[in-house]
């Protein structure tokens, strides 16, 4: 390999374009290959939470935290405006199930140094007065926040751009080449290019792009519904999030029996976006509406103004998913040159920034500032027979969840 290597990243997505920007500003000599347009997939369909609270605590965390604060230097560092907004955020609580639950979550996060506290009733009013009095506390951070996810994708393009890397849009990738195990580049639709490093920054397509190098990632697409309103006066002040959704985010199962829980914000338009379901549907990104009268019904229980609001419209993008909750992050051992950068979730806009950065480290042979070990490909060796991996993601869902009916077009 040269000591200066040609870096190939397969995504144009949030964590594709931070990976590119972040190698391109130091001299690497960087293609990134995008099948349709920067942020044409989950980067692009997402709400724009830079949510601390919902991070599990210990390393996942403690990326979170570390994302953020160089999320307040963007402004200045990308060529377009993120509209980072440090709102502060909140997660309900309705049941004292939920609040003895959240109460240990909160001492966890806290045990690793977030700033956050537990809210009751009155409180959480004080902070939003148009909540419903349902609402029997919240867990509170002043750290939460928003940003513009498209305008964060094209920031980090447009600065990896501007720093020589090439990128290269409506271009997809047909093959992985291979030679004595390791990959020598890629054959997309404008032909071949050959690189020492290919890196699957594919988001909910991850999987599939695995498959074509021969490896197995369990990287699934999970859809999640979003509704937008009209811009109307304000009347919610923070992001929030129910209990309820960081419940079903880390356990398939309870959110096919409890619910899939709430997140919404208001832009400085205005408008709300309110979401999300959690639906293992392959890679259909339409609108249902069972999914969209769910999230419309549980958001209005929650902020009675929103009977006020119109809808204005829907849309839908997809989780890349893995089974632990956590992001596959770093070489796969099994092919050299081949490297993992996708398995967020829904946390790919909050950990876009440090990602991106511990990222390039580890691919110019550098200790990144927070070890990858924990986000090893290696730990899903033990998956390699799983039926879920044997089974193409485009049909693949849990044979417990049935697909809502009532599709909108």
């Amino acid at each position: 390999m040269r000591s200066s290597p040609h870096i190939l990243i397969i995504g144009g997505g949030v964590i594709g374009t931070s990976i590119a920007c972040h190698l391109a500003v130091q001299g690497t000599q960087v293609t990134l290959v995008e099948a349709k347009d920067l942020a044409s997939g989950s980067s692009g369909a997402c709400d724009g939470l830079v949510f601390l609270q919902s991070k599990k605590p210990g390393v996942h965390l403690q990326m979170a935290m570390e994302s953020l604060k160089r999320f307040r230097k963007l402004q200045k560092q990308l060529p377009v405006p993120v509209e980072f907004i440090q709102t502060g955020g909140l997660v309900t609580i309705e049941t004292h199930e939920e609040y003895r639950a959240m109460k240990k979550y909160v001492q966890d996060q806290q045990a690793i140094g977030l700033d956050v506290q537990l809210l009751d009733r009155k409180q959480v009013l004080q902070r939003e007065p148009g909540l419903s009095r349902r609402i029997i506390g919240a867990a509170y951070s002043p750290l939460d926040a928003r940003v513009n996810p498209i305008s964060l994708t094209l920031g980090f393009a447009l600065a990896a751009r501007k720093n020589h890397a090439w990128i290269l849009t409506r271009t997809p990738v047909t093959e992985i080449l291979v030679k004595n195990n390791r990959v020598t580049g890629v054959v997309t639709s404008r032909g071949t290019i050959l690189a020492d490093l290919v890196v699957n920054a594919a988001g909910a397509a991850a999987g599939k792009v695995s498959r074509m190098a021969g490896i197995q990632m369990p990287v699934m697409p999970r859809r999640g519904q979003i509704a937008v309103t009209h811009a109307g006066p304000p009347v919610l002040h923070h992001c929030l999030i129910s209990a309820g959704y960081i419940a079903a985010k880390y356990n398939p199962d309870l959110a096919r029996t409890a619910g899939q829980g709430i997140s919404m914000e208001q832009t400085e338009n205005g408008n709300l976006l309110l979401g999300s379901t959690r639906e293992f549907v392959g890679f259909d990104t339409g609108n249902t509406l069972p999914g969209i009268r769910k999230i419309i019904t549980e958001a209005a229980a929650r902020l009675p103004a929103l009977a006020a609001f119109q809808i204005i419209r829907t849309f839908a993008g997809l989780r890349p998913y893995t089974p632990d909750g956590l992001p596959i992050l770093g070489p796969v051992s099994k092919l050299d040159g081949f490297v993992m950068a996708a398995g967020h979730e829904g946390d790919g806009i909050a950990l876009s920034t440090i990602t991106g950065e511990l990222m390039a480290d580890s691919l110019l042979d550098r200790k990144p500032a927070i070890s990858l070990d924990d986000f090893s490909p290696e730990r899903f060796d033990s998956l390699a027979t799983d039926p879920m991996l044997q089974t193409d993601p485009e049909t693949w869902r849990p044979a417990a969840q049935a697909v809502p009916q009532g599709r909108i077009r």
